[in-house]
């Protein structure tokens, strides 16, 4: 396995959707997200979120290396395809179950006695913008075929 590789594409991968956020591509703010189930001060919690999703992205990285050692290649199409499995994973199942886990995300059906703060992302992240979709979907296919391509089958 390609590990020098799969730590350091991995690290420079993750940071695509963030770079979308701060590019004001979508209202998806994954730190912030990601950060307030530890704490709820903003600030900490983007700090706190990043690094969180950052282990997140390099253990999908890990995933991808350990594909690509297992089929003895690493090739850009089956990056790719990796990429689209991950993006429909996380828009269908993950995004969605996240409102039933975080603390601080109101859920669809919580009504107005709900004191969460962050409203839910819904189906695909919708709440978050109608490019939200779209974003992520070019962020984990950029992803899956940044590692595609980086990384070798060891």
């Amino acid at each position: 396995m390609d590990w020098a590789g799969w730590a350091l594409f991995g690290l420079v991968a993750t940071t695509t959707l963030i770079a979308a956020q701060l590019a004001g591509l979508t209202r998806l703010d994954l730190p912030l997200l990601l950060g307030t189930i530890v704490t709820e001060d903003p600030d900490r919690a983007r700090v706190a979120g990043f690094f969180i999703h950052l282990g997140i992205g390099q253990c999908f990285a890990f995933g991808y290396a350990a594909t690509f050692a297992l089929l003895d290649h690493a090739a850009w199409w089956i990056g790719l395809g990796l990429g689209a499995l991950h993006v429909a994973v996380a828009l269908t199942v993950l995004v969605p179950l996240l409102a039933g886990v975080h603390p601080g995300i109101a859920s669809a059906r919580a009504g107005p006695a709900s004191t969460a703060v962050l409203e839910p992302p819904g189906l695909l992240g919708l709440n978050y913008g109608p490019q939200t979709p779209v974003v992520a979907v070019a962020a984990h296919l950029a992803y899956g075929l940044a590692l595609g391509m980086l990384l070798t089958a060891r």
